[in-house]
């Protein structure tokens, strides 16, 4: 991935060994200027690649004059070109990718192109992991049975990956039950320096999903994409980006002994956001970097995205070479890293302030002043110390409805619901825990946190203490190595005591894969209109995410999550009021049986070694004999089955020809939906359980599937008939048009009251443009490229709001809807917008990049919004429709 013919860098390559002149790389320090050393070290593998990869047409010499005046220009909107040297992909993201790529070689072949052009230019790596759901747990067979259940739901999924795999170069598939992407990106597919084609350089990523950032915990920039944008990325086109500001995070101080890497996770989340680093680089520094692991790194770049931040970056130093032979990569590889970002200037000493580069700003943490805590009950940035749990939950419960409140009545904050489970009586209260998972890529990478659980399990089946059978408990890890050294370590027999047994290897319980509730506890919840708690180790607790059924939802580390599943409940004051009663009648403290950093660390030190890292990764990509013994076609053209419900070619390029038609006004628009602040990808395209009543599940009832197989939303990403009636059908979606949480609108020319998609295909038929309104982080959450594909093919043909997520911005660029936004002061209530309005959307016919256009309403009111078109490119790919007919036009030249 280096241009050498054109490029005016030449003169600075150089062998990183003079015994082996093969072998060269970019030497950074050969530019001879002193602006480079003072570069924040993320913004130095934005400089790397772009001299290495500089052509004079995608890439520019004037490019890298602005990476290295960064200082100077981060704070102009000044727009670079990033090639990063490979992409990640999930299946849930990976599916509908594959599905337009096999669309866009019709496309081209259509236009009379050569459609092998259509084939990933950029390495990308898929991997399968979250298809699996919770359908069994608490038995020694429930990894098994889910596996299997997993295989039948997505057979025919898999066999159109596998067709992937073969069709297309440059692509290679981990097949499912191998472990959470982001796990097996740390453990396994990070070369953290590639070496390619004769050339060092520094690895770096896109991924389709936000949480890919828990890369640069290791020292490899990385961030998430739309599954859109990284498309294009797979196909050879530079990623257009706004040079990013730098915030120095500073870190001092030790941690109290019986903090957890969570704890510390939660801290920055909440301190982050409420700096305020949308759209920014975070880089770690400070003499408490050093004393964090890889894993406690990765754990807080994992959580990027819920601070808001693009990137999250820890430079390598000698802890990530320690980390590397510690997960088995070898010697000669850890002796080029180390020797390659030596030469270059990017290998870290946390403990040198000589090596502390310049900033945008600075903000610091003493790592002393954290304390446990838990982050909920409906966002990951709504930190609670747990000793404020049991008074924060009991104000949730009576405060107005909204991101800390259920609006309870006060005469009903006592309900308690009697219920039978297996011929036993059992009661449910507001608060009561029914779900407790430990799960998802955020913690199960961090032996620390899993062993801690491990331990603390051990310590409570020694005191007698148990969990409450009806409580779904379950134990996904995020791969083979964490079973491996739970195992050997001799805890995983306690976890599986306490119910926490392994019920697959995938994103499960996180992404509302959590699978059924026995029927008695859901007909206690429903009857008392509890507010059930669920607790789980992951990164996401949006409404209605996690379970239709729990309506709170809390973030924490492994070891919390096992102990609010012995108490049973949120609440409960772990200080003063004891974990349980064992069965001798004594009194049981969190404190009896919590673990210290000491007793953990000695149990790591024996037990994660790097033989096991070898020994899971050497047979990953073989390991599943179901996967192996998959039959699937081998044609480089997709022969697409009418019959399938899973796999359908997208109407995205109907119609499709090679000349551009002019932007046109949006006139006489009727307003869809009217949201408040903080709509989330999951509000707009659910991921996990298709209701039965939805316009979704009458689609696929009239195809002939019973309830049971429709699988989820999230799995079903490959066929956009359910996709598009899967959009905006959150029950948790909170539209001002009906003032309550439901998945409907209201049609205005009638009046009446219907599902969002069947208001919308109302609206299609008779020709009406359709707008959504809404407030502030307006998609933030997944980088679900079906929350902008979704809105597409609905009819939205803008999005008002008052400010955006980032990747979902991207995403509704790339799919040719315009993202407009209030001037700053100017809000829905402000302009005193009802949203039954009519709206008329003036589009010039010479467009730049964040111009301001006007609104014109049917009321004769007139106001002005800015066009979120931010660079020339996203500007292109609005005048061809979107990203994707961009590429299918550059592909179809002669």
């Amino acid at each position: 991935m280096s241009n050498t013919e054109n490029n005016p860098f030449q003169h600075i390559v150089e062998p990183l060994d003079p015994t082996d002149p093969e072998q060269q790389f970019y030497n950074l320090s050969k530019l001879g200027d002193t602006r480079y050393d003072r570069l924040p070290f993320s913004i130095r593998v934005l400089l790397e690649s772009a001299v290495r990869n500089c052509d004079e047409f995608l890439v520019k010499r004037s490019d890298v004059e602005s990476i290295l005046n960064w200082k100077q220009t981060q704070a102009q909107t000044v727009e670079v070109p990033f090639r990063p040297a490979r992409v990640i992909l999930q299946d849930f993201t990976g599916v509908p990718a594959v599905v337009d790529f096999a669309a866009m070689r019709d496309a081209v072949m259509k236009l009379g192109g050569d459609p092998e052009k259509i084939n990933p230019v950029c390495p990308a790596d898929l991997v399968i992991d979250h298809s699996i759901q919770v359908d069994f747990n608490r038995k020694s067979d429930s990894l098994q049975k889910n596996q299997d259940l997993e295989f039948d739901r997505n057979k025919e999924r898999f066999q159109f990956l596998k067709w992937g795999s073969k069709a297309f170069r440059n692509m290679r598939i981990i097949p499912p039950g191998s472990g959470i992407v982001h796990q097996v990106n740390l453990e396994y597919l990070a070369r953290v320096v590639f070496n390619h084609d004769g050339y060092f350089y520094p690895d770096s990523l896109v991924g389709t999903d936000s949480h890919t950032t828990m890369i640069d915990g290791l020292g490899v920039l990385g961030w998430g994409v739309g599954g859109i944008e990284a498309e294009a990325v797979m196909l050879g086109q530079p990623i257009s980006m706004v040079l990013p500001e730098v915030v120095g995070y500073k870190l001092h101080g030790n941690p109290d002994k019986l903090i957890t890497s969570t704890d510390i996770v939660l801290t920055v989340t909440k301190h982050l956001r409420q700096v305020g680093v949308v759209g920014k680089f975070v880089e770690f520094f400070g003499t408490g970097v050093a004393q964090l692991s890889i894993a406690d790194r990765a754990t807080i770049a994992n959580m990027c995205p819920e601070y808001g931040a693009t990137a999250a970056f820890f430079p390598v130093d000698d802890v990530s070479i320690q980390y590397l032979e510690q997960t088995g990569r070898e010697a000669e590889k850890l002796a080029y890293i180390t020797k390659y970002l030596k030469a270059v200037g990017m290998f870290r000493d946390y403990n040198n302030i000589s090596q502390d580069p310049d900033f945008t700003q600075v903000v610091e943490l003493d790592l002393s002043t954290v304390v446990p805590c838990c982050s909920g009950p409906k966002r990951p940035q709504d930190r609670i110390a747990v000793s404020d749990m049991k008074k924060d939950f009991e104000t949730c419960l009576g405060a107005k409805q909204g991101f800390k409140g259920f609006q309870v009545p006060p005469e009903r904050h006592n309900t308690v619901v009697p219920f039978q489970f297996n011929g036993k009586e059992y009661t449910l209260s507001h608060g009561s825990v029914v779900i407790a998972a430990i799960t998802s890529c955020t913690n199960t990478s961090n032996p620390s946190v899993m062993l801690g659980a491990g331990i603390l399990a051990k310590k409570a089946i020694e005191l007698g203490v148990s969990v409450k059978p009806y409580i779904k408990t379950s134990l996904s890890p995020g791969s083979g190595v964490v079973t491996y050294y739970l195992k050997e370590s001799s805890v995983m027999d306690y976890l599986s005591k306490l119910g926490f047994e392994v019920v697959g290897y995938g994103c499960m319980t996180c992404i509302g894969n959590s699978g059924p509730l026995p029927e008695p506890v859901v007909e206690a919840i429903t009857k008392g209109d509890v507010v059930a708690a669920g607790v789980l180790s992951g990164n996401r607790n949006f409404e209605g995410r996690v379970h239709p059924n729990t309506r709170a939802n809390y973030l924490a580390s492994p070891p919390l999550v096992i102990a609010y599943a012995i108490a049973g409940t949120m609440m409960i004051d772990f200080e003063k009021e004891p974990i349980a009663i064992n069965s001798e009648g004594k009194e049981i403290f969190l404190r009896d049986i919590w673990p210290t950093r000491e007793e953990i660390q000695a149990v790591e030190r024996k037990f994660v070694i790097p033989s096991m890292f070898k020994e899971v990764y050497e047979k990953i990509e073989k390991v599943n004999e179901r996967w192996n013994a998959l039959v699937a076609p081998s044609d480089k053209l997709y022969t697409w089955d009418p019959k399938s419900t899973y796999i359908k070619s997208p109407p995205f390029f109907d119609g499709l020809t090679m000349k551009l038609q002019p932007p046109k006004s949006i006139t006489d628009a009727y307003v869809l939906l009217n949201f408040g602040d903080s709509v989330t990808t999951d509000h707009i395209s659910p991921a996990g359980n298709i209701a039965r009543n939805s316009p979704a599940a009458r689609y696929l009832t009239n195809r002939g599937l019973n309830p049971r197989d429709y699988n989820s939303y999230g799995s079903r990403r490959g066929n956009d008939a359910v996709m598009a009636r899967g959009t905006f059908a959150n029950i948790r979606l909170f539209n001002k048009f009906l003032n309550k949480q439901a998945p409907q609108t209201i049609h205005l020319p009638s009046g009446e009251t219907l599902d969002v998609f069947d208001a919308a295909e109302r609206y299609q038929q008779s020709g009406i443009p359709l707008l959504v309104l809404a407030g502030k982080e307006y998609g933030s959450g997944s980088s679900r490229d079906w929350a902008a594909k979704g809105p597409f093919l609905l009819g939205i043909k803008a999005v008002l709001a008052e400010s955006y997520e980032r990747i979902h911005r991207s995403n509704l660029v790339g799919m040719g809807v315009i993202p407009l936004e209030y001037l700053s002061g100017d809000t829905a209530g402000s302009l005193g917008l009802t949203g039954t309005e009519r709206y008329t959307i003036i589009i010039p016919k010479q467009l730049t990049p964040r111009m301001i256009v006007d609104v014109k309403l049917d009321t004769g009111k007139t106001f002005q919004v800015r066009m979120r078109f931010d660079t020339d490119v996203e500007l292109a790919y609005f005048h061809h429709g979107g990203i994707l007919n961009y590429m299918i036009r550059k592909m179809s030249e002669n």
